[in-house]
Parts: C-alpha cells; structure tokens; sequence
C-alpha cells in the first residue's frame, strides 16, 4: 500500500507559503508507517519543530492500473475520505533551502491521517468543500473548484510512474489556513457538511 501526496493543488495555498503556483502535479510519497487511523491520538513529536495540519480529501485506489487515461480514471478510485497531512513546517523549510528531499519532514510516522471512507456514489456530483476545525474553531475551507489538478488528471499523472495498486491512498492537496497544532487539539473534518475526520493531539 502506497500513500501519494499531491503538493501546491491548490494556489491559494502555495501563495501562503510562498510557492510558485505548479504547472503540473508535485507528487510525493509516504510510507505505510505514516498511516494513523481509526480516529486514534496523534502524539506530537518532541524533535521536529513546527507541526502543521493540512486538510486533504483521501481517494482509495480500488484496481490495480498504470498509464490510466483520464476518462477511465474514475473507474480507479471507490472510496473518498478526509485526511490530514502532517508536515514539519520548520524541518521542511530547512530542507527545501538546502535544496533536499522533503521526506523527513513529511512521511515521519504517523503524518497520515486518515478520517472514514465512505462510497463516492454517496456524495453527489459536482464541487465539494472540505472544511477543518479546531476546538470548535474553523481553520480552513476549501472547494474541489479550486483544486489545480482534478482527481481524474493526478490518477493518469500519478499512474505515468507509479504503478496503482488497490488499497493504495492519494491525498489530493490543502487549501488555505494551514497552521500549527499543539497538544490538546481536537481536530474535526467536513466534507459537504458530513464528519468524516475526529482525533486529538497528545
């Protein structure tokens, strides 16, 4: 089971933190290590500086496939869930200065959140907003029609290089409003008014 990233997917996001607005995917990945589920605790790491969240919707690869055309791309994916993206924000912005790998500050374990799944025919077609709170507070808000790249174009990207496997998750970019988490948070995620995502922070 792989977890693919997609980074920058959305531009107000990457002009919060400075990035250039991508051309195509920024792809990278997470090792199964990373994965935390079933609503359980995220412990903050003691040595990795600045946690931060980053709300993403989660697609479940449901049959194995390389070199996907966009059209059959739906046929890929089953399952759509929340998730958060855990990054070392102080680690990450050391690394891309020196020019290095992101992965330390990425892919540690448990940096993969993952909320429920559930059907993607339960949720009807067209834009969904994706929301995170805070104890109670709202911290980001976004929309599928803000994405850069859709789902069907980051499975046929994705599927140029890596080969999909069932059971593999992509998490599919952050909005705005990404910011640290400290311990004693609860963080709680929507997707179109449905809970799908509810842990703390120890």
């Amino acid at each position: 089971m792989k977890i693919i990233c997609v980074g920058r997917n959305y531009a107000d996001h990457a002009r919060e933190l400075k990035n250039d607005v991508p051309s195509s995917p920024v792809i990278f990945l997470k090792p199964d290590t990373a994965l935390l589920k079933d609503g359980k605790p995220f412990y903050l790491p003691d040595h990795l500086g600045e946690i931060h969240h980053e709300l993403e919707i989660v697609l479940r690869i449901c049959k194995n496939g390389k070199h996907i055309s966009e059209k059959f791309a739906p046929d890929y994916y089953d399952q759509i869930g929340l998730g958060i993206d855990f990054t070392a924000r102080t680690l990450q912005n050391e690394l891309k200065t020196k020019g290095l790998p992101w992965e330390l500050a990425k892919a540690f374990d448990s940096s993969a959140v993952l909320g429920d799944l559930v059907p993607k025919n339960e949720l009807a077609a067209g834009n969904w907003e994706l929301e995170l709170f805070i104890n109670d507070e709202p911290r980001q808000h976004g929309n599928t029609a803000d994405m850069l790249f859709s789902f069907n174009h980051i499975i046929s990207f994705v599927s140029r290089y890596f080969s999909l496997r069932q059971g593999d998750l992509i998490y599919t970019g952050t909005p705005a409003g990404v910011g640290p988490v400290r311990i004693g948070d609860r963080l709680v995620g929507k997707l179109n008014g449905k809970q799908l995502l509810d842990f703390e922070v120890k």
